[in-house]
């Protein structure tokens, strides 16, 4: 008799009854089994085959059912059989059939001599080993055997771990024995190697109990899987996770590079270098072509699994020249990964251009090199090599895609950092070029400044300045711009030039802020939507500090008082109207005057040396007046422990002016002041006394334009002011100053005059003949000033 074919019908009875219980198909297997032919039932109800009195089944609830029922044979004897069901899914639309199933010829228990039985172990794919219940081996099959690398014949009764020799394998003869004593089975995930490989492959090692008849556990089957392919896929994808999550951290190019060599050290390479090119010297996008040879590249960062990179030549920040036959000079010009050794050239040919680097890789024993080139947007920024030594396996086409990927996503990061840094680098640029480059020297105020843009959000548009006025007064001005970036300092630049412009013609600090007040919101009105306010907001504090009666007058505007240090008394901050911020509009300013001893420290500054997340302001006030008092001898060590003192370790959040001003008293010896009588013939008088008063001062080489200047101004106040006229000298050692003033408020004009004018050229020659002149406005009329310089006099 032939054997039966495994795809023959007839090997079981097999019918289709459809959801109303009608027979749609009827197998040769089930005429076989109740002798009616297909076309005796098809058609008709199912329930016609059951035997007399067995009840019809209920449908099943879900979609698989199993039982016995007794059927009636086509002769009439009564047939039991046990009967699977399963539920089809409708096809096109249909209704849902069940597929009822039986075997027609029912098998004894399996013999142990059976050939199936015996080839179970013998040929199963699935390496399959038993150990008893002292868990040493009692037999293996042939993957097993192969997986192990020795016959069973020399590894029976040995232990799991007397076989492995590694820690790993004595972690999983553990795992053994606890199946053993709980007689409950376990999965457990392990990497390890076997069989004399140079490469580890990931197990699931699934152990059972296995138990006699009286269910006495007698030993444990241990069945191992390898599942190498999908470990590595899953590390793989975690690497790629790991690396999105890791790197471009911050905006950094060092820092970005570091992390991307952090990310792939052990993961892909045991020393991994990062080399990018330098940027163009005067900025712009790189050159979307491939770099020319030889390639200048500049060490960023590198990582080993070595302490301290011994495998390195360059040091990071060092640059260094790769000619063609270098695998970063390959990978660069060709634009595609290069792993060396490769078809074309051994590890030592491509290296052959570099004795020293030669010399280390034979040091450390690196086998193999992967370059991958660092692109972007087009632009190629460096190249990232990858090294294995401690690893003896080469590249795989899988870490050839991982590594692209992964310097892929640090490539983008690391653009991006280039970019901002640019950005960063013009803002700083534009924001060093509208600042003081240095302060003025003058006799109201010995100053010292600092400047520092925030850590994360870059420059912004605080800003100070200190801007000489007539009568060897001072202005000192600290402000801040709402927003960071290159439009912040831009805005920055145009207060601050219009803050100077309005302070040369002498406003009182309220007026000044009135002023600067206007301009804002018209800067408002152009940034914004006409009728709105607020799109450019800024705080400013103004002070006027005069020397000759050691007052200063100050304002502020939404900006934080400044804090005063008087000569032998404790730091105090300066009680000011607090003020609307500039560009609100409409709401008055207030300005405030007061005494200021000879010696005092005044200290300006905007709100990010006070506010941080650390502490709060009034605990950062405290600190600061601590630093002032305790390094207020020298202004410039005041402002390195004060920004040390207040600012964070990381940088401050927001950007940071600072300006410190030691006020000086110019001594009553060094002023001159005379009434002016409202009449013309007694000029002349005035003159020689200002005469007597220079020689008095040792400063007869200023005698002859003095006298001509104080001649024009007091001669036109006599004639064009009201009285009380007033004639002021006031000198130091590299000026000396002639102020006339008047009670009326009308402020002269600079004319050219004709040829037969009999007058207008006095205020022409006194222009000629100063280093500066000006009028100012006071609350008494106006003051008619003229500088005259004494460096070179003698």
């Amino acid at each position: 008799m032939s054997p039966v074919h495994p795809l023959d019908e007839a090997a079981t009875a097999r019918a289709v009854i459809d959801g109303n219980g009608t027979l749609l198909r009827w197998s040769e297997g089930a005429r076989r089994l109740l002798g009616h032919a297909p076309e005796e039932v098809e058609g008709r109800p199912a329930a016609d085959l059951l035997a007399t009195g067995t009840p019809v089944p209920a449908e099943p609830t879900g979609n698989r059912w199993n039982g016995s029922l007794d059927l009636r044979h086509r002769d009439g004897h009564t047939v039991s059989v046990w009967l699977l069901a399963h539920r089809r899914k409708p096809q096109d639309g249909g209704p849902a059939t069940w597929l009822v199933v039986t075997p027609l010829e029912a098998r004894g228990p399996r013999s142990p001599d059976d050939p199936l039985t015996t080839a179970v172990l013998a040929q199963s794919p699935c390496p399959m080993a038993v150990y008893d219940d002292r868990l040493r081996l009692f037999g293996v099959n042939d993957a097993m055997a192969d997986v192990i690398g020795l016959p069973e014949s020399r590894i029976q009764g040995l232990r799991f771990s007397e076989i492995g020799g590694k820690e790993e394998s004595e972690a999983l003869e553990a795992q053994l024995h606890e199946v053993l004593v709980t007689g409950t089975s376990r999965d457990v995930e392990t990497f390890m190697q076997t069989g004399g490989e140079y490469h580890a492959h990931a197990w699931l090692a699934r152990m059972a109990p296995l138990t006699d008849a009286e269910g006495q556990v007698r030993g444990v089957c241990l069945a191992a899987h390898d599942f190498t392919e999908q470990y590595n896929a899953r590390e793989r994808l975690q690497l790629v996770n790991e690396a999105s999550v890791r790197i471009g951290t911050t905006l950094d190019v060092t820092r970005t590079a570091q992390e991307l060599a952090d990310v792939c050290v052990p993961a892909l390479g045991d020393f991994v270098s990062v080399d990018l090119l330098d940027p163009p010297e005067h900025g712009g996008e790189p050159h979307p072509e491939p770099p020319t040879l030889p390639i200048r590249l500049r060490r960023a960062a590198h990582q080993s699994v070595d302490q301290g990179c011994p495998e390195a030549v360059v040091k990071p920040g060092q640059a260094d020249v790769y000619p063609a036959r270098s695998p970063q000079a390959a990978s660069l010009t060709t634009s595609r990964t290069i792993v060396a050794p490769d078809d074309h050239a051994t590890l030592a040919e491509w290296l052959s251009w570099d004795e020293v680097r030669g010399a280390r890789i034979a040091e450390y024993g690196l086998h193999t090199i992967m370059s991958v080139p660092i692109k972007a947007r087009g632009q190629t920024l460096g190249v990232a090599v990858l090294t294995r030594s401690r690893r003896p396996d080469p590249f795989t086409p899988d870490d050839v895609l991982l590594a692209e990927e992964v310097t892929a996503r640090a490539g983008v990061c690391i653009d991006n950092a280039r970019r901002f840094s640019r950005e960063r680098e013009t803002a700083l640029a534009l924001q060093r070029s509208l600042l003081p480059q240095s302060l003025p020297r003058t006799a109201a105020v010995e100053a010292a400044s600092r400047y520092l843009p925030a850590a994360r959000a870059g420059v912004g548009g605080d800003w100070f300045d200190v801007i000489p006025l007539s009568g060897m007064r001072v202005a000192m001005v600290v402000g801040d711009v709402v927003g960071h970036g290159i439009a912040a300092s831009a805005t920055m630049g145009r207060l601050r030039t219009a803050v100077r412009t309005l302070a040369d013609i002498d406003l009182a600090p309220d007026e000044l802020l009135t002023h600067l007040d206007d301009l804002v919101l018209r800067l408002s009105t152009e940034a914004g939507v006409e009728g709105t306010t607020g799109e450019v907001g800024a705080t400013c504090l103004y002070a006027v500090y005069d020397p000759v009666s050691r007052r200063c007058a100050l304002a502020r505007a939404g900006h934080p008082p400044p804090v005063m240090l008087p000569p032998g008394g404790p730091p105090r901050q300066i009680e000011l109207p607090a003020g609307p911020p500039l560009g609100l509009g409409g709401l008055p300013f207030e300005s405030v005057e007061l005494a200021i001893p000879e010696g005092t420290v005044l200290a300006l500054f905007t709100d990010g040396l006070i506010e941080n997340r650390e502490r709060d302001v009034e605990a950062n006030h405290e600190l600061l007046c601590h630093a002032l008092a305790e390094s207020a001898d020298s202004l410039e060590g005041a402002c390195h422990d004060i920004l040390r003192t207040l600012l964070p370790v990381g940088g401050a959040q927001d950007d940071v002016a600072l300006l410190l001003a030691r006020t000086n008293g110019l001594p009553p010896s060094q002023v001159a002041t005379w009434d002016i009588p409202a009449d013309p013939a007694l000029v002349a008088p005035i003159r020689k006394q200002v005469v007597d008063q220079l020689d008095a001062w040792e400063l007869t080489a200023a005698t002859f334009t003095a006298e001509l200047v104080v001649s024009e101004l007091v001669t036109n106040a006599i004639r064009y002011g009201e009285p009380p006229i007033r004639l002021r000298l006031i000198h130091d050692a590299e000026t000396l100053i002639c102020e006339v003033s008047d009670s009326s408020h009308t402020a002269p004009h600079l004319r050219r005059a004709k040829t037969y004018d009999e007058g207008g050229r006095g205020l022409l020659l006194v222009a000629q003949l100063t280093q500066r002149w000006g009028s100012r406005h006071t609350a008494d009329g106006k003051t008619i000033w003229a500088e005259l310089s004494l460096l070179g006099e003698f």
